[in-house]
């Protein structure tokens, strides 16, 4: 009987990470098991761990892709709109993507809280995602004239943390939509008078 040809490390690789999501979208994380997972590939846990070397790692491997589509989500923001429209339609798409998420997905969404709470890789390089994209704005409301800003990364930093209340996971599943939106529109603008009048 001729051997099966082995497969590549990264095919592996991906095999698990597919059947991990898939059992972590039906049981939610928190119920599956590394040995649940190997089980349903047909391997050994120990096969598992060769590749992942906790759930954890697992758990963030599976976050990073999901915040990176989540991050392309947001896509690019006209750069022929004021500053404080870019603002506005950046923070109301990515408001928009996280409900959606909480709706759609809710044991990925909750998985994702996990790891943003726990300050895992895949939340970390999330929020750097969206404080690039605010610098980004920033520095071209800087460019322009509109804004007065000596450091658009700690401009940058500071947005960020400010628009946590309706941005961050954890806080926005506290509330409804309608206001969400509100108080975004009341941040963006607080956001942009603070930018035209200080030189932060």
């Amino acid at each position: 009987m001729a051997r099966r040809p082995r497969r590549k490390a990264e095919e592996t690789r991906a095999d698990i990470l597919s059947m991990a999501e898939m059992l972590f979208r039906e049981r939610g994380y928190v119920a599956v098991s590394i040995a649940d997972i190997a089980t349903a590939l047909g391997m050994s846990p120990a096969n598992v761990f060769k590749h992942f070397h906790s759930k954890t790692a697992l758990v963030d491997a599976i976050a990073e892709i999901h915040l990176g589509a989540m991050a392309d989500r947001f896509g690019s923001v006209d750069g022929e709109m004021l500053p404080k429209e870019r603002l506005q339609r950046f923070v109301l798409r990515l408001l928009d993507s996280h409900l959606q998420d909480i709706k759609d997905n809710p044991y990925i969404f909750e998985m994702v809280l996990t790891t943003i709470e726990a300050k895992f890789e895949a939340g970390n390089r999330y929020r750097e995602r969206i404080e690039q994209r605010l610098q980004q704005i920033i520095q071209d409301g800087v460019a322009s004239g509109a804004y007065r800003c000596a450091d658009p990364h700690r401009a940058a930093i500071t947005v960020a943390d400010v628009l946590a209340c309706v941005l961050h996971p954890v806080l926005i599943a506290r509330d409804d939509k309608e206001t969400l939106v509100h108080k975004a529109h009341d941040i963006v603008c607080f956001v942009d008078t603070a930018l035209q009048n200080s030189a932060c």
